[in-house]
C-alpha cells in the first residue's frame, strides 16, 4: 500500500533538519546526495527524465529488482521531494516533481566524462546509440538532435548564447510561426523562458526551459519525432528531417 507524505524539497525557502536538529546547507546537500546514492533509486530518477508517470512495477522491471524493493526507494525519494505521486482511478504514478529536478539529475551526468561501454549485447550497444542521437531530457529534446536544434537556432539569430541562453526577438518570432505559440505571453510558475541544459552525450547545451519544452511537445504532437520503445530514445521521422531543413536548414544523418 502506498502512503501519502508530505513531500521535502530541496528548492529555496525549504530546509531539512539534521540528525541533531540544526538546519544548515550542508545537511540539505547531504540528505540530498543520500537520496541519489543508492544505484537503484539513481536508475529510477534518470529512467523518469523521459518525463512521463510510470508505475511502481514498471519501474521495479526497469531497475531490476522485486516490487516491494522498488516501493520501499519510491517511499523515499517521494518523501525527499525528488518524486511525486499522482493518482488515476485505481493506478498509482510518480514522476520527478518538476523541471528543476530534471535539470539537477542532467547536470549531475554531465560531471563524468564517457568511459568506454564494456563488452555487451548488440541489444544494450544499439540502445546506447539510440540515446546519443536523440532523447528527451524530461520535456526537452537532448542528444545530438537537441544540441544540433540549439546551434541552428543560435546560428540563425534566434538564440544568443554569448552570455547564457536568451531568445532573440528573431527567436520570439520564429517560435510563434513554428509553434503557433507566443512566447511574450504571460506564463505561470517561475520556469525560465528558455536555458542551456548541458547535455551528458555531447558535453554542449541543447535548449531547455518553457521554450524547449513547447519545442520538444511540438515535434512529439506533429510526429517529427517518435519514441523508441518505452525509454527516453527518440528518433526524426522523414516528416522531422523535412521539418528540420525548412524550418532550422539543418541535416541530420540517421534517425
Amino acid at each position: 500500500m502506498w502512503r501519502r507524505v508530505r513531500p521535502r524539497s530541496f528548492g529555496a525557502g525549504r530546509t531539512v533538519a539534521a540528525d541533531n536538529g540544526t538546519v544548515t546547507p550542508a545537511s540539505e546537500l547531504a540528505a540530498l546526495a543520500a537520496l541519489l546514492a543508492d544505484e537503484t533509486r539513481a536508475a529510477i530518477c534518470l529512467a523518469l527524465l523521459d518525463g512521463r508517470a510510470w508505475t511502481a512495477g514498471e519501474l521495479a522491471a526497469y531497475a531490476g529488482v522485486a516490487p516491494s524493493t522498488a516501493t520501499g526507494h519510491l517511499h523515499r525519494l517521494v518523501d525527499g521531494g525528488l518524486l511525486v505521486e499522482r493518482r488515476q482511478g485505481r493506478h498509482r504514478y510518480v514522476q520527478l516533481a518538476d523541471p528543476s529536478i530534471a535539470q539537477l539529475l542532467e547536470d549531475l551526468s554531465a560531471r563524468f566524462e564517457p568511459r568506454p561501454a564494456p563488452a555487451r549485447g548488440l541489444r544494450a550497444v544499439t540502445a546506447s546509440a539510440a540515446l546519443r542521437r536523440g532523447r528527451t531530457c524530461y520535456d526537452h529534446l537532448a542528444g545530438r538532435l537537441g544540441v544540433a536544434v540549439a546551434d541552428a537556432m543560435t546560428e540563425r539569430g534566434l538564440l544568443d548564447q554569448r552570455t547564457g541562453f536568451a531568445l532573440t526577438p528573431a527567436g520570439g518570432a520564429w517560435l510563434t510561426d513554428v509553434l503557433g505559440w507566443d512566447p511574450a505571453e504571460p506564463r505561470p510558475g517561475r520556469r525560465p523562458l528558455v536555458r542551456g541544459c548541458l547535455d551528458w552525450t555531447e558535453r554542449r547545451q541543447h535548449l531547455g526551459g518553457l521554450a524547449g519544452a513547447k519545442l520538444c511537445e511540438t515535434f512529439l504532437g506533429n510526429g517529427w519525432v517518435m519514441r523508441i520503445g518505452s525509454g527516453r530514445a527518440v528518433r526524426l521521422t522523414p516528416s522531422g528531417h523535412a521539418a528540420l531543413r525548412h524550418h532550422l536548414g539543418i541535416t541530420l544523418d540517421g534517425g
